[in-house]
């Protein structure tokens, strides 16, 4: 996978626990629906984050956060999560780079299958997924059961 960004622009680090407010902060400014009761909470996401701590990514501009992506997997199957790029910071590379190097983190455990949901409405996440090599090839029904304070 390649794609065309300045890294000299940003750069990609590991989250942090410290990071948590700037990524609330960076998804609402980004349209991301959250459940900050839920499993978006401070305990939730650093429980998260310890599961995952090298697949949780920020890109950065100097000490801001501009970008991020969560990655995630069950052992078998990897999974692209929570996509943003500030608004004022888009149309530079920044997500094709997070999803590439979450992607590349994945794949080094051995996961060959790396996917990704995209709301119906996200006309250009879906067509970044695309441009990334990704295939829109698996109709599925999206089934889930909520219950509980970390949903």
């Amino acid at each position: 996978m390649t794609a065309s960004h300045e890294p000299s622009l940003f750069s990609i680090r590991p989250v942090t626990a410290d990071d948590y407010e700037q990524l609330i902060s960076l998804w609402i400014l980004s349209g991301t629906h959250l459940e900050i009761q839920g499993r978006e909470s401070k305990s939730a996401f650093l429980q998260q984050l310890e599961q995952f701590p090298d697949l949780y990514l920020v890109a950065t501009v100097g000490e801001r956060i501009v970008g991020v992506v969560l990655g995630t997997h069950d052992g078998r199957k990897g999974w692209i999560n929570r996509l943003a790029v500030h608004p004022d910071d888009r149309r530079r590379g920044i997500a094709a780079a997070l999803v590439i190097a979450c992607d590349t983190a994945i794949r080094v455990r051995g996961i060959g299958i790396v996917t990704a949901l995209v709301e119906s409405d996200n006309a250009a996440s879906a067509a970044l997924f695309e441009t990334l090599g990704y295939r829109e090839d698996v109709p599925v029904r999206y089934f889930r059961k909520l219950g509980g304070p970390s949903t």
